[in-house]
């Protein structure tokens, strides 16, 4: 009886291990990954490692807006695809400062991948800034942790705009996981609910 109970027993386990590993093996084929471009897988990747919440403790020297189209506290859509589950959410307004936004393209210090045009960085967000805009070709060191190997990197600015910036909560459209304080959507990628 007690071989039985222990063959029985062993033959579910390995059940339970095969199927397991099928369902993985499924998972892995069905990645969308296998099919983009070279310069989205890794913008696919920076965006694996990205924490989309934030603890929203802003840098120091940024500034609120005044009159803010979207003032804190207010809805409004998000019309932005930087990560999956983005585009269309439903944003709640948690901040809104007066600064310049930069897409960036920086080399990731803990994976070595190359990370083309991250929107956005803002000004505050740069080591040492200095007074005024810095212009695309601007060579900045990122004082920033949007996500994994970006604080610290050395990185080439691709675009600047002054405008507002906000941070905002929204749930993933594609998980339904909870965003918490994202840095950083402009005002061009809102519109009103």
């Amino acid at each position: 009886m007690k071989r039985t109970t222990f063959a029985l027993g062993s033959l579910i386990f390995a059940s339970v291990l095969l199927l397991g590993a099928c369902s993985n093996a499924e998972q892995t084929n069905d990645s969308p990954k296998s099919t983009e471009s070279a310069s989205s897988e890794s913008t696919h990747d920076e965006h694996a490692g990205m924490d989309h919440s934030g603890s929203g403790e802003l840098p120091e020297g940024l500034h609120k807006a005044e009159n803010p189209a979207y003032p804190p506290g207010s809805k409004a859509e998000i019309n932005a695809e930087h990560m999956p589950g983005m585009n269309g959410a439903e944003a709640t307004i948690t901040g809104a400062y007066q600064t310049t936004a930069y897409s960036v393209s920086y080399t990731s210090s803990t994976t070595g991948d190359k990370v083309e045009n991250h929107k956005w960085i803002i000004h505050e967000e740069v080591k040492d800034p200095s007074k005024k805009k810095l212009d695309p070709g601007s060579e900045v060191t990122v004082n920033a942790d949007h996500s994994d190997g970006m604080s610290g990197a050395k990185a080439q600015v691709e675009s600047a705009e002054e405008t507002t910036v906000y941070m905002v909560d929204y749930t993933d459209t594609d998980s339904g996981q909870e965003v918490t304080n994202h840095k950083w959507v402009t005002e061009a990628e809102l519109s009103a609910k």
